[in-house]
């Protein structure tokens, strides 16, 4: 089906996502203006269809705001590859952001692990703690069994930054889903 759709209440987040692989509408509404921006360009340059609503204790901060949605959207991410049949496995881009480079190598292995290199020179973006970008990936690597290995090495707006790695992101996932019609691709028949 390569779809899904997950409804995530806790006490500091109300989460409804929808993923489609294949495309489809994109709305999303966290209640953080870049980071509604962010997964956007996720979205668009992935090619995936994403709906997500997510009413968070903004109160707080974006904390269990961004890294529930990072959950969520790796929850839908696994549910929609299944048992991981079929597709190209592994992914990889770099994305240049006026000064910034983001750079992105994953492996859809179920071994989640995340590597993170990318220092945030300004601690916001409007409303959003640049600092969230890390655990947003963590969230997402772990709920989608990634090992996702993110880097900038070098750039001077952590708008340009952050939006590179997003864009990274998406490029190198559109790769690793794309359907090559074998079985799994591992040398134990199984991921």
């Amino acid at each position: 089906m390569r779809r899904a759709e997950i409804h995530r209440t806790t006490k500091e987040t109300d989460i409804v996502l929808a993923l489609d692989l294949a495309g489809g509408a994109r709305q999303i509404d966290t209640g953080i203006g870049f980071f509604d921006h962010m997964l956007n360009s996720f979205a668009v340059h992935s090619g995936f269809g994403l709906t997500l609503t997510c009413k968070g204790d903004l109160e707080v901060d974006g904390h269990h705001t961004v890294e529930d949605c990072g959950i969520v959207l790796g929850q839908a991410l696994s549910q929609c590859l299944g048992d991981k049949a079929g597709i190209a496995r592994f992914g990889q881009a770099l994305v240049p952001m006026d000064e910034a480079l983001g750079s992105c190598v994953l492996d859809i292995s179920g071994r989640p692990y995340l590597v993170f290199d990318a220092p945030m020179p300004q601690p916001l973006c409007g409303g959003y703690d640049t600092c969230l970008t890390v655990e947003f990936m963590r969230a997402l690597s772990v709920n989608a069994g990634l090992t996702l290995h993110l880097k900038c090495p070098y750039g001077d707006n952590a708008h340009h930054i952050t939006e590179a790695l997003f864009k990274a992101l998406a490029r190198a996932l559109r790769q690793a889903v794309a359907q090559t019609g074998g079985g799994v691709l591992s040398a134990k028949g199984v991921l």
